[in-house]
């Protein structure tokens, strides 16, 4: 949960209405809603495959744009965080050692969850119709769910802790909220998928 009174804290620190803060948080809520959009649409219509002559190639071709548009994403938050002021407290050797330490989880999340599934289990590519055989239960999917998001979030949180920021700390907290909804979107839909898979081999 939430705390609401750090929350009201963070919220006297960051100005809300700098242009750049609001680019931020537009970029970091489009990108999950982009990707799910997209990728349903593809389960459905088959539309990008067709397009590309393949699923796989489909499947790449967003990878790179989810990428490129991650990119993006952090630069926008980086920016933010530039143009707002910084805690003075806590620009300092331990939280600046600290929020590296954090960031380096994360990375180890992400890069993990990418060796482990591959860049079209990565990039959504169930629903190209690219199946994995069975569920990945290796590190670091036998530490928690979801470690690339919680990766991700982490190393955000990391780097606002690096930068003393405020700004980002709030911005971090939108990035959590944005992939919390994304797994509620994603998780039952993806299930559904391969429910349908096992039915199938089951049938035949």
């Amino acid at each position: 949960q939430v705390d609401v009174a750090a929350m009201v804290w963070l919220f006297g620190y960051v100005d809300v209405t700098d242009t750049g803060f609001i680019v931020a948080v537009l970029s970091i809520t489009f990108n999950p809603l982009f990707w799910n959009v997209v990728a349903r649409w593809e389960h459905k219509t088959r539309a990008l495959s067709q397009v590309f002559g393949s699923p796989h190639a489909a499947c790449y071709c967003l990878g790179t744009v989810i990428l490129v548009l991650n990119c993006v994403r952090s630069h926008c938050f980086t920016e933010a965080m530039k143009s707002q002021p910084k805690l003075e407290g806590w620009d300092c050797d331990w939280t600046y050692y600290s929020g590296l330490a954090i960031s380096a989880v994360g990375t180890l999340f992400v890069i993990s969850s990418f060796l482990a599934l591959g860049f079209t289990g990565t990039f959504l590519g169930d629903y190209f119709g690219i199946l994995m055989e069975e569920k990945v239960t290796s590190f670091p999917f036998s530490v928690l769910d979801n470690p690339m998001y919680w990766g991700s979030t982490a190393i955000y949180l990391g780097w606002s802790l690096m930068h003393a920021s405020p700004a980002g700390l709030l911005l971090t907290a939108v990035v959590a909220i944005s992939y919390t909804i994304a797994v509620l979107y994603e998780g039952p839909f993806t299930e559904e998928i391969y429910r349908r898979k096992q039915k199938g081999v089951k049938s035949k």
